[in-house]
C-alpha cells in the first residue's frame, strides 16, 4: 500500500519503494490545503503527485525506454553495421548495457 503498510495494517518490515514519494505528496497537500474551500493549495503539489506516481506506474521511463529503441531500431536499419554487438547482448535496452547478466 502506498502508506507503507499491508492491507491487514502490518508493517512489511521494510518500507514501501514509493512510501518517500507519499510522504512528500502528504505533507505537501496537509501544508497547503488548509481550512480553505478552495482547490488552490492542491495544484501547489502537482509535481510531488507526479514523482510518486511515476514511481508507482514507470510510465516516464517506460515511454522514454520505448523511444530509445525505437531510434537505435532506425539507426540500425541505416546502418547495419552500426553496433556489432550481438542480439541478445543489446535485447534489454532498459539496463543500458550497464547490468551484465552472467
Amino acid at each position: 500500500m502506498a502508506s507503507g503498510y499491508g492491507l491487514d495494517g502490518a508493517h512489511a518490515g521494510i518500507a514501501f519503494k514509493c512510501f518517500p514519494f507519499w510522504q512528500d505528496l502528504l505533507s505537501c497537500y496537509v501544508v497547503n490545503t488548509g481550512t480553505t474551500t478552495s482547490d488552490e493549495g492542491k495544484w501547489k503539489c502537482v509535481p510531488q503527485r507526479d514523482d510518486y506516481y511515476e514511481c508507482l506506474h514507470h510510465k516516464k521511463e517506460i515511454r522514454k525506454t520505448q523511444a530509445i529503441k525505437a531510434a537505435y531500431n532506425r539507426r540500425l536499419k541505416q546502418d547495419p553495421n552500426f553496433d556489432t554487438r550481438k542480439p541478445e547482448e543489446v535485447a534489454d535496452i532498459r539496463s543500458l548495457g550497464l547490468l551484465q547478466k552472467k
